[in-house]
């Protein structure tokens, strides 16, 4: 089995592969800089135990961070739970696919797994969006190029940031609008934020989609992307495992 594993700026994703889609699981952990290399490997067992899999039964193991101080710990302690270190997708490693970005190290390798996922799942020209922490959209070209992308707070950071900033706004959570026009203050936030990020979205999709002569194929992942994506008016297709299909695409071509 292949242990596949996400460091982001919010939350490490964890999921377990049998083989190509055939995932086990797929699980989620706060990101936590403190944390030393024990700590890693009793939160792995503990999920392990939750999902009901053995760590004996894992035979490689690959992770993409845009956490740089996370990835020292981590690496240590995948290699002390599977007696053998983990593939870490960064310089050197084989992706297939042909960034042309001016500086290439500067493509989070979150996004490039993303990108092999998507190229092998879905026809080019394609717009991928990525919502996390940050939301970030992404053009690949019909020649399986990644040509660059738009990059812009997400929605979480947008919401905290609307809260802490006013006396008077409340924190609230991220649901479904009961309709478009609010009549209470945690409506009116709600309904700002989703309908205004999936109009940003619909926007910028409108705008890529007039430089090009084809139609895309348009692909959202991303914690917060299912409750954005309904209200876009552009034919928006959801993955959820699109980044950890990309990692277990790129552990395949470097073995």
């Amino acid at each position: 089995m292949l242990l596949a594993i996400d460091v982001g700026n919010s939350n490490i994703s964890v999921g377990l592969f049998a083989a190509k889609q055939d995932m086990k699981f797929l699980a989620s952990m706060d990101t936590d800089q403190r944390k030393t290399a024990d700590q890693i490997c009793i939160d792995l067992i503990h999920i392990f135990q939750l999902y009901h899999y053995d760590l004996k039964d894992v035979t490689g193991a690959i992770f993409s961070s845009v956490v740089p101080p996370m990835n020292f710990m981590l690496n240590k302690a995948l290699t002390r739970l599977l007696g053998k270190p983990p593939m870490m997708v960064g310089p050197g490693v084989k992706t297939g696919l042909n960034i042309r970005m001016e500086v290439h190290n500067q493509l989070g390798a979150d996004l490039v797994a993303n990108a092999v996922a998507a190229l092998d799942k879905y026809p080019t020209p394609i717009i991928m969006i990525d919502m996390g922490t940050a939301t970030t959209v992404s053009y690949i070209s019909s020649h399986r190029s990644y040509e660059g992308g738009l990059m812009f707070p997400g929605v979480g950071v947008s919401l905290s940031a609307l809260s802490n900033h006013t006396a008077q706004l409340p924190n609230i959570s991220l649901q479904h609008p009961k309709a478009l026009i609010g009549k209470n203050t945690e409506d009116c936030m709600r309904s700002g934020i989703i309908y205004g990020t999936a109009g940003m979205l619909d926007g910028i999709i409108d705008r890529i989609c007039e430089t090009m002569d084809e139609t895309p194929t348009i692909v959202a992942t991303g914690n917060t992307a299912p409750v954005i994506v309904r209200y876009c008016r552009n034919k928006v297709l959801y993955d959820k495992y699109l980044l950890m299909e990309g990692l277990y695409h790129i552990y395949e071509k470097n073995c």
